[in-house]
């Protein structure tokens, strides 16, 4: 197909101008013949991508032309959620850098590439694809677009939902990275978080099939009083005590677990808890709302990371995979989430983990609290 020069010129555009060398006499005194060129923030056009050439909502803002020495140009493109590009080539190539958000580009082979805040694409000239945001985050990534004979894109044909689907499926992250204890760990943390005690039911009686201890299920609900309230942590383990029973007089009995003593702690919660939340914060935590109110942090060093994160029962990349699921079911903790993302990969989960948090919430639970999981992990650039 033919390209589209005039929306080409729109798009990516090519627009020559001069950005010559330093020049200098023998004896260095000879004043220089041309100077660098400065383009301010918004001197350069921005515009919607046309419905012709996108699906969804698409923002182009062009950064800098090409020049006589320098065959390429510069934009970022902001994709809203579920939007993407047409089937197109370059003939140069371009790069592609993520700047935030998570990015798809597709080719021909059916291949999918997903990327990341930082992480960079480089499509070769002549390679028919298509690059986009996810179904349910935006997504802004910096085009670095190559020219060849004062052409720089090849536009093709739109990219169809059956595509963009199979594009989905294909991303979907397996869950198996992590094991059918973690599994069931997320599930039981959002419905204690949200109070969905049926659910719950439920919820705790899968993680003991799949292995969880009596003990461990309580100190997950028992941890979760930090960030959920003491109703809904005490109205949990309420609810666990009546599966348990009734699974007992159906004659199941469950393994109990590591017994401790639920009085047990360090003698010093508030030197074990500045040490436990160092460790986990990757540095001292401080900061305006502190200096606000001080004593706020106190309560959480002595309390969430002295008294409960101390605890040898769950290990802390288990009690993050708790709190990280029971954040994301709650409305209107969104700084809390985020910065558990960091949190959750000082404690050792990885990126993959954590999206694989995402999909189980969204098989077990809901879909709004696995894409909170995914817009956190997008704003945390994990």
């Amino acid at each position: 197909m033919k390209s589209k020069p005039f929306l080409h010129r729109r798009i990516l555009v090519a627009i020559k101008s001069c950005l010559a060398a330093f020049s200098f006499s023998a004896d260095a005194a000879e004043p220089q013949k041309a100077a660098q060129i400065h383009y301010p923030l918004d001197s350069q056009e921005t515009f919607t991508g046309p419905e012709a050439l996108f699906s969804g909502e698409v923002q182009v803002k062009m950064l800098f032309p090409e020049n006589d020495t320098a065959h390429y140009s510069g934009a970022y493109v902001t994709f809203q959620p579920g939007a993407r590009t047409a089937w197109h080539q370059h003939p140069a190539g371009q790069h592609m850098v993520v700047t935030d958000g998570t990015a798809l580009t597709g080719t021909r082979d059916g291949k999918v590439i997903e990327f990341h805040q930082g992480e960079t694409v480089w499509c070769p000239k002549e390679i028919d694809h298509w690059h986009g945001a996810t179904p349910h985050s935006a997504m802004t990534h910096l085009v670095v677009t190559g020219s060849k004979d004062g052409a720089n894109v090849i536009w093709k044909e739109k990219v169809t939902d059956q595509q963009y689907l199979a594009a989905q499926k294909q991303q979907t992250v397996d869950i198996k990275i992590l094991n059918k204890p973690q599994q069931a760990m997320v599930a039981i943390a959002a419905f204690t978080a949200s109070g969905e005690l049926q659910k719950l039911q439920k919820a705790v009686a899968d993680g003991l099939d799949s292995g969880l201890t009596i003990n461990e299920i309580k100190e997950i609900q028992m941890h979760l009083y930090a960030y959920a309230g003491f109703p809904r942590s005490l109205n949990a383990l309420a609810t666990t005590m009546q599966v348990i029973a009734t699974r007992k007089s159906n004659g199941i009995a469950d393994a109990v677990g590591v017994e401790l003593d639920p009085l047990a702690g360090p003698q010093d919660s508030l030197a074990m808890g500045i040490k436990v939340q160092t460790q986990l914060a990757g540095q001292p935590v401080t900061g305006p709302l502190f200096d606000f109110a001080p004593y706020s942090n106190v309560l959480l060093q002595k309390h969430l990371f002295g008294d409960l994160f101390a605890r040898d029962i769950l290990d802390f990349k288990s009690r993050e995979i708790a709190t990280v699921a029971a954040l994301a079911n709650m409305p209107a903790v969104t700084p809390q989430l985020t910065a558990h993302i960091g949190i959750a990969v000082n404690a050792g989960l990885t990126h993959k983990q954590l999206q694989a948090i995402a999909q189980v919430l969204a098989n077990k639970v809901n879909q709004a609290s696995a894409d909170a999981v995914t817009q956190a992990l997008n704003n945390s650039n994990q």
